[in-house]
C-alpha cells in the first residue's frame, strides 16, 4: 500500500457514517462527497443520487459512477457500501472507532473491513487496472455505493428499478465477505435473506410495587421471556408454523463444497469463545449457518438494570428480533407466520405491537456451474496456489439480489474477511494483507473482464 493510498484510507474511515443514525446523515452526505471526488480523480463521471424524503427522514445519499470503456468489451458493476454500524468506545473499544489506528500490520477503526475497507481496496485495484490498460481496449466500469445496507438498503431498493438502464451490466462485483482461514480465497455461492422487526409488550399502565401488585398484575418482562422462548422447540429448531414451508435443501454437491472450506467446532469455539451449539441439535454447523433459517433475538430491554435493586414490576418489554431466510422462503410469508405465531402465544393481560417491520429480500443462491465462477477460479489461484473454496455464507446483503434483477449482472461475491475482524463488534480492524488481497483481486478482475 503507498503512502497515498494510506492516506485515503484513513480519510475515508474517519466518516462517523452510521447510516442508521438520523443524526449521522451530514458524515453519511460528507463520506459520500469523498467517494465522488475520489472516483472523479479516477475518471469516472459520478452523480450524488438523493433518495425522496420518507416519513419525514432523508436517507443518506446514493454514490453513482461510470466509466465508460471500449465499446463491445464487457461491463463491470461494483456494489459496495459507506455506511457502517454504530460504535462507541464504552462499547468496549480499545481505540476511538473513528480514527485509525495501526498495530502489529492491522488497522482498528469501524468500518476498515466492513465495507470501506473492502471497497476501497477492491476499487483502487480496479483503478489501477484501468490506469495501466492498452487505450481503447478497456471494459465499461459502473459503480453503485449506498450508505443504508447496514440497516436495509431501503432507498437502494427502492430506486433501483428506476436505475435499470445506468446499472445494465454483465457481471457484479461483491468484496464484502470473508475469505476461507488463512486467507484462502473463497466464492460465495449463496447469501441468506433478512428481515427484522422490533416487538413491544405492555402490561399495567405504569411501573408497580412487586410486592404490592406481585401475584397480581402480568409481568411484561416475564411474558416476554415466555414469548421469545415460544419461537423455539427444546432442541433449538424453528417453533413457527409454516415458517420452514418450501425452502429449498443443498445438494450434495453443495454440501461437499462447503464442508471443504469450513472452519471446524474448535475454531468456532476459539472465535467465539464459548461452544458454537445455537440451532437445531445434530445438525453439522455448515448446515446451521449456510443452509437453515434462524429466527435471533437481538436484545431484550425491560424494567431496571442499574445499580442494586429496584422492586418493581416493569409496564413494558421490547425486543428485537431477525431473521436470516433461505432459499425458497419468502420474505412476506415468513413474517406473517412470525407474527401470528406472537399473537397467538402472548400471555393473557399483556398486549403486542409489531414496530419498525422490514421483511427485507430474501435469500440469494447461484449456481456453481456458472462461466463467471470458473474465470473466478482460475484467476484465484494466480493469486494462492491452494486455489479457492465455495461458501455459502449465513450473513445478508438483501440489496443484491435486487441490483442482479435490476442490472441483468451474474454475481460475483469474492471477500478477504477474517474472524479477527471482528466486524460489527467493538476493535473491528483489517490488515494490510487483507487489503493487498483485496486490490490484487480488483486489478486482476478488471484485467480480464475484456
Amino acid at each position: 500500500m503507498t503512502e497515498e493510498t494510506k492516506k485515503e484510507y484513513f480519510e475515508l474511515l474517519g466518516f462517523e457514517s452510521v447510516g442508521a443514525d438520523p443524526a449521522k446523515l451530514k458524515d453519511c452526505a460528507d463520506c459520500a462527497m469523498w467517494w465522488k471526488r475520489w472516483l472523479q480523480a479516477a475518471g469516472f463521471e459520478v452523480e450524488l443520487a438523493m433518495p425522496p424524503i420518507k416519513d419525514g427522514k432523508a436517507a443518506p445519499p446514493i454514490v453513482l459512477a461510470e466509466r465508460k470503456g471500449t465499446e463491445g468489451t464487457s461491463r463491470m458493476l461494483v456494489y459496495g457500501h459507506y455506511d457502517v454500524q454504530p460504535a462507541k468506545v464504552e462499547d468496549g473499544w480499545h481505540t476511538p472507532p473513528f480514527e485509525p489506528v495501526v498495530k502489529n500490520g492491522r488497522v482498528y477503526c469501524r468500518g476498515a473491513n466492513d465495507d470501506k475497507g473492502q471497497s476501497f481496496a477492491f476499487l483502487c485495484g480496479v483503478k489501477a487496472a484501468l490506469e495501466n490498460m492498452p487505450e481503447g481496449n478497456a471494459p465499461t466500469v459502473k459503480v453503485v455505493l449506498e450508505g443504508q445496507e447496514e440497516s436495509g438498503s431501503a432507498a437502494l431498493m427502492a430506486m433501483a428499478p428506476e436505475l435499470r438502464k445506468r446499472l445494465a451490466a454483465d457481471a457484479m462485483f461483491v468484496c464484502d465477505t470473508s475469505a476461507a482461514a488463512g486467507l484462502q480465497p473463497a466464492i460465495v455461492a449463496g447469501l441468506r435473506g433478512v428481515s427484522h422487526f422490533t416487538l413491544r409488550l405492555k402490561g399495567p399502565n405504569r411501573d408497580l410495587h412487586s410486592g404490592e401488585y406481585g401475584g397480581i398484575a402480568p409481568n411484561p418482562a416475564q411474558a416476554m421471556a415466555e414469548l421469545v422462548a415460544s419461537l423455539h422447540t427444546p432442541d433449538g429448531s424453528i417453533a413457527v408454523e409454516g415458517f420452514l414451508d418450501g425452502i429449498e435443501k443443498p445438494t450434495e454437491e453443495e454440501l461437499r463444497l462447503a464442508n471443504e472450506g469450513a472452519a471446524d467446532e474448535k475454531a468456532y469455539e476459539a472465535d467465539i469463545g464459548c461452544k458454537p451449539c445455537g440451532g437445531e441439535k445434530g445438525k453439522p454447523i455448515v448446515e446451521r449457518n449456510s443452509f437453515e433459517p434462524t429466527i435471533e433475538v437481538n436484545g431484550i430491554h425491560s424494567g431496571y438494570g442499574g445499580d442494586g435493586s429496584k422492586t418493581i414490576i416493569p409496564a413494558e418489554a421490547i425486543a428485537k428480533i431477525s431473521m436470516r431466510l433461505v432459499a425458497g422462503q419468502s420474505p412476506a410469508k415468513v413474517f406473517a407466520d412470525v407474527k401470528r405465531h406472537l399473537e397467538a402465544h402472548v400471555p393473557d393481560g399483556i398486549s403486542l405491537t409489531v414496530e419498525g417491520a422490514a421483511e427485507g429480500a430474501g435469500a440469494l443462491k447461484l449456481s456453481v456451474s456458472s462461466p463467471l465462477f470458473r474465470l473466478a477460479e482460475s484467476l484465484l489461484r494466480e493469486m494462492d496456489p491452494r486455489g479457492a473454496v465455495y461458501q455459502w455464507d449465513g450473513a445478508s446483503i438483501p440489496v443484491i439480489s435486487v441490483l442482479k434483477d435490476v442490472s441483468g449482472a451474474t454475481p460475483l461475491i469474492v471477500g478477504w474477511g477474517q474472524a479477527e475482524d471482528k466486524i460489527h463488534s467493538p476493535d473491528e480492524s483489517y490488515s494490510f494483507a487483507q487489503f493487498e488481497k483485496a486490490e490484487e483481486w480488483g486489478r486482476l478482475v478488471t484485467e480480464n473482464m475484456i
